[in-house]
């Protein structure tokens, strides 16, 4: 089993891929501004830091095998979080992506369509930023996980369907995966690395 560093293990994305990584028997580094909810938990090691201090992130991350990254786009430069992680000489990083940059069936980005709400163009435009840092990345082995549109709440189905760069949307109409089934196609890729240095996504 692996040792795996969670940035944001206390968020919605992030409590996920904790519990799957641990269902699975992996270790976990637990980082968050406030994970003290996390304590005393078996196979967690707690880290209490904001992602943005660099030197403390490296410290946090070295001797993982991979670094699983569920922090907001909007709040942190990619930088911040990719140089610590090479620094620390982790090989692997793996990110919770957002669906704004994915492909309509027209072509057209999903942030760029008429009706993306703009009260997640901040986030979505920062995770398109990301996305586009990662690919200009000349030798961390990264994999960006782009949710459907919808990224909520529900239950642990172990079902899902994979795509490339195009949002996907079920028979009717709808483009939706859970935080608990995100968590399983991210562990999949941990190990059984499927998509190296690219993007996929993932829904029903």
């Amino acid at each position: 089993m692996s040792k795996i560093a969670i940035i944001g293990a206390t968020g919605r994305a992030g409590s996920q891929l904790l519990e799957e990584a641990l269902r699975r028997g992996h270790s976990v580094v637990a980082i968050a501004r406030d994970p003290s909810a996390l304590q005393g938990r078996d196979g967690v090691t707690v880290k209490a830091l904001d992602a943005k201090g660099s030197a403390a992130l490296q410290a946090a991350v070295t001797g993982c095998d991979a670094v699983l990254s569920a922090a907001h786009f909007s709040t942190i430069e990619p930088e911040a979080i990719i140089e610590p992680v090479k620094r620390a000489g982790v090989k692997r990083l793996l990110v919770v992506g957002g669906a704004g940059s994915l492909l309509l069936p027209s072509g057209q980005r999903v942030i760029d369509s008429p009706d993306f709400p703009q009260a997640y163009k901040a986030e979505a435009n920062a995770g398109v930023r990301f996305l586009d840092t990662l690919r200009q990345e000349p030798a961390l082995d990264w994999t960006f996980l782009s949710p459907s549109a919808e990224f909520v709440e529900g239950q642990r189905s172990g079902h899902y369907i994979l795509g490339k760069d195009h949002l996907l949307i079920g028979a009717d109409g709808k483009s939706w995966i859970t935080f608990a089934d995100y968590a399983i196609a991210m562990l999949d890729e941990l190990e059984k690395p499927a998509h190296s240095r690219a993007r996929f996504t993932v829904g029903y």
